[in-house]
């Protein structure tokens, strides 16, 4: 039988597959549908220090092998999520992943420093953010903007740090690097891809802030192109996501240089997308005669 453990940031995991941030609720929604020790983890939904009520007006519409959503980070706050969900989010029997956002690098440093002291397995830093003091900008868009973010937020938390990376950096590889020298654990890439939608009934798009943010199969053959292109840059262990639906997706990634993969999108299409996933990849192994995901890992890259 095949092996599908991995060790990601020194923490070893069941299996390479990680539920997306934002498409799992904190996990223990899913509890009674998916067996969730076969999940290497969970990564929660994106959190803020404080809570917010998310966007108005339009937040999922459905495209062409896509999902575009609008959702605005909508989520309870930090410490509503370390008292009320995290303790069922612990007791999963995967890891536990918290995703921080944050509108300024001080909020970034305060969400940080408060899950530090909790027993969350791994922050997964969201610098896709806007930075207000910066007129709008993402943190993930220019490598210095990241570089700062992630280096503040590098001296708040011992923690297991992942930087999830935007697809709209203006360097891809260049933001890699950055966030790897300002020290963090490992990277999680892509985010979703700004897109838009119009309503021809309205003519107005459809979204309020009139862009948006696209997932699903649609963008998966470039974010496979990321991943495999960071994946030769940095060191650190690179988790690759995007559009990754069936097992074949994710041994993709794999073969790219991943050490694990997020699934994100596909969880609305069937809730037990990740445990499908977990199975076939232990079936492609047992096929091949592949013991553990090491023997493989990066085998694509020329």
């Amino acid at each position: 039988m095949a092996d599908l453990r991995v060790n990601l940031c020194g923490k070893t995991l069941a299996s390479p597959v990680i539920a997306a941030s934002g498409t799992f609720g904190f996990g223990v929604e899913y509890e009674n549908i998916v067996d969730l020790k076969k999940l290497g983890a969970v990564s929660g939904k994106g959190l803020t220090l404080e809570g917010k009520y998310g966007n108005e007006g339009e937040r999922l519409w459905e495209t062409p092998s896509g999902l575009i959503n609008s959702i605005g980070l909508q989520n309870p706050g930090v410490q509503h999520f370390i008292d009320n969900e995290l303790p069922d989010m612990l007791g999963m029997g995967c890891a536990a992943m918290a995703n921080l956002g944050g509108s300024t690098i001080e909020t970034y440093e305060e969400g940080a420093r408060l899950l530090d002291k909790t027993a969350i397995d791994f922050i997964e830093l969201n610098i896709s953010c806007p930075n207000v003091k910066a007129g709008g900008i993402a943190y993930g868009v220019k490598a210095e903007s990241a570089r700062e973010v992630v280096s503040r937020v590098r001296k708040c938390t011992t923690k297991p740090m992942i930087v999830k990376l935007s697809p709209n950096a203006e360097n891809i590889v260049e933001m890699a690097l950055a966030c790897e020298e300002a020290g963090a654990d490992g990277l999680s890439l892509v985010n979703t891809f700004q897109a838009m939608a119009i309503d021809l009934e309205k003519r107005r798009p459809v979204f309020h802030n009139v862009f948006a943010g696209l997932s699903g199969p649609a963008i998966r053959p470039i974010a496979l192109r990321m991943v495999y292109q960071v994946c030769g840059a940095v060191k650190v262990p690179v988790v690759g996501l995007g559009g990754i639906a069936t097992a074949h997706d994710a041994l993709e990634f794999i073969l790219a240089g991943a050490t694990a993969v997020q699934v994100g999108t596909a969880n609305f299409m069937d809730p037990k997308a990740c445990e499908k996933i977990v199975d076939g990849i232990g079936e492609w192994m047992d096929a091949h005669g592949v013991k553990t995901l090491d023997e493989i890992r990066g085998a694509a890259r020329v």
